[in-house]
C-alpha cells in the first residue's frame, strides 16, 4: 500500500479516536456515562495501535530515531496507565491522576499527529528521489 495514504488514514484514524477518547474521558470526569467505559478502552486501545504503525511507517521511512522510540514506549504508557489509574492516589488527590491520565492521552495523541504530518513532508521527497 502507498505509505502517504497508510499515514492519510492513520492520522484520521489518531483524530477521530483522540476526540472520541476526550469527550468520553470529560464525561466519565463529570460522573456521566459509566455504560461507556469498555469503549473508552477498546477506543484507548486501537489509538495506541494507530501510533505504533505511526511510528512503524515513520520508522521506514527515514523518521528520527528518538520520536519513533518515544512514541513506541509513550504507545506503552498509556494503557498501563489507564488500567491501573483507580487505584493510584485514592481519595480527594485522585483528581491528579485523573488529569494525569488526560495529559498522558493528549500527549499520544500529539505524538501520532506529529508522526503523521512529518512523514507526509517527507514521503513525496523520497518518491520524487526514487524515479
Amino acid at each position: 500500500m502507498n505509505m502517504r495514504i497508510s499515514i492519510i488514514a492513520l492520522r484520521l484514524v489518531v483524530r477521530v479516536l483522540g476526540t472520541l477518547l476526550i469527550i468520553l474521558g470529560l464525561l466519565f470526569w463529570s460522573g456521566n456515562a459509566f455504560a461507556l467505559l469498555p469503549l473508552h478502552m477498546l477506543a484507548g486501545i486501537l489509538l495506541v495501535l494507530a501510533l505504533w504503525s505511526l511510528a512503524i511507517v515513520g520508522a521506514r521511512s527515514g523518521e528520527q530515531p528518538a520520536l519513533v522510540g518515544i512514541s513506541l514506549l509513550w504507545g506503552i504508557i498509556v494503557p498501563i496507565l489507564g488500567m491501573t489509574q483507580d487505584q493510584l492516589l485514592p481519595g480527594e488527590a485522585h483528581w491528579m491522576i485523573k488529569a494525569l491520565h488526560l495529559l498522558v492521552g493528549v500527549i499520544a495523541i500529539s505524538l501520532g499527529e506529529v508522526l503523521a504530518r512529518r512523514g507526509l513532508t517527507r514521503v513525496p521527497e523520497r518518491q520524487l528521489q526514487a524515479v
